[in-house]
């Protein structure tokens, strides 16, 4: 986390969890994005590139646990925070909060399923992205799952994925990808493949 937020932190996992129970009206994620509590400094919580979620250094095993930390997840700028009606604490993500562990395909529409079992239809609100490492090319692909948060496709859905893949033109380009919601997403211009 940044220099401005070295607050000694007095909520902790429990805490957080509490207030995220009593802010849960039904399923899916909170309305974290109306609530404005204040910073309460960072928690020693990191989710790691392979969406395991860790509480000081230990991996939480308990997934209740950990689907009721992803409804409170926002991200504002480059940082993440678990966020309730009464405090806002910093985590540490090492690349995505979410993984897409798989996916479906029904009326040329892709569903993806995350690791804490939410799923996103992929379309103009959740498109898919992929970014290539320039040290070694190889891809990373993220589906939009909900503002600012996304999903690291995970390697068997891409190959999965790129199987359902064809060419398309944009701006003139060939460009490799797929279709979904009526929208082409491309992965890679036609002439790298």
């Amino acid at each position: 986390m940044s220099d401005s937020h070295q607050k000694s932190v007095t909520a902790n996992a429990d805490t957080i969890a509490s207030a995220a129970s009593k802010a849960a009206k039904g399923k899916g994620p909170a309305p974290v994005h109306l609530w404005n509590p204040p910073f309460c400094g960072d928690l020693d919580m990191r989710i790691a590139r392979d969406g395991t979620w860790y509480y000081l250094g230990t991996p939480i095993g308990r997934k209740r646990m950990v689907k009721l930390f992803s409804t409170i997840i926002r991200k504002d700028g480059d940082e993440y925070f678990l966020v309730t009606p009464v405090e806002k604490v910093g985590i540490k993500v090492d690349d995505a909060p979410f993984v897409a562990v798989d996916f479906d395909v029904a009326d040329k529409v892709i569903t993806f399923t995350t690791n804490v079992g939410e799923t996103v239809q992929v379309g103009p609100d959740n498109p898919i992205r992929v970014v290539l490492n320039p040290d070694h090319g190889e891809p990373s692909p993220y589906v939009l799952v909900r503002t600012n948060l996304e999903a690291l496709i995970d390697r068997k859905s891409f190959y999965r994925l790129v199987d359902q893949g064809e060419t398309s033109t944009v701006d003139g380009v060939e460009w490799f990808g797929v279709w979904s919601s009526g929208v082409f997403f491309p992965f890679i211009l036609l002439s790298e493949l």
